[in-house]
């Protein structure tokens, strides 16, 4: 095959990807606010909220976000998938506390306390080691959208070159 064969393969290659990326993005944004707008409905029709009902929607307000981040700059911040996990887990935890035994309660409290940890530790190190060029982490520009502002973490992508 000739180079600019090669290269017209390749860019369509990667414009057919980035296209199927956007629309998983957006299936992941309808699914996500129509369980919210369903979880809304039974709270209203059982004329309750509880605690486990908040944790979810607190759950579908992340997803939200991680979303509408990764489709604004291409990056997604690796604390954000972190946060999820500590709600849910939370979530589960309260949900589950009369099924659980002990050692369950105890592994589940120490996961959280794990992540919750990792953050920290994510957080401490972008303050104390800032990354000079963003660039390095090979995030993806999308024509006609600029990144909104600075992200204070590092981000995560599946496009990272140092690895």
């Amino acid at each position: 095959m000739s180079e600019r064969l090669e290269r017209t393969l390749a860019q369509v290659g990667k414009k057919s990807i980035h296209l199927l990326e956007i629309v998983g993005l957006i299936i992941i944004a309808i699914a996500t606010i129509f369980a919210a707008v369903e979880d809304i409905g039974n709270m209203i029709n059982a004329h309750r909220v509880t605690l486990a009902d908040l944790l979810m929607l607190f759950l579908y307000l992340e997803v939200l976000a991680m979303t509408a981040i990764y489709l604004d700059s291409g990056k997604l911040p690796i604390r954000l998938p972190i946060y999820i996990a500590i709600v849910a887990l939370a979530r589960f935890l309260v949900l589950d506390m009369k099924e659980l035994d002990a050692l369950s309660m105890l592994i589940i409290a120490a996961t959280i306390l794990l992540l919750a940890g990792a953050v920290l530790v994510l957080r401490y190190g972008h303050q104390k080691f800032p990354y000079k060029n963003s660039e390095r982490w090979g995030a993806r520009k999308i024509p006609g959208r600029q990144a909104p502002g600075r992200h204070p973490e590092p981000p995560f992508t599946r496009q990272r070159i140092d690895d």
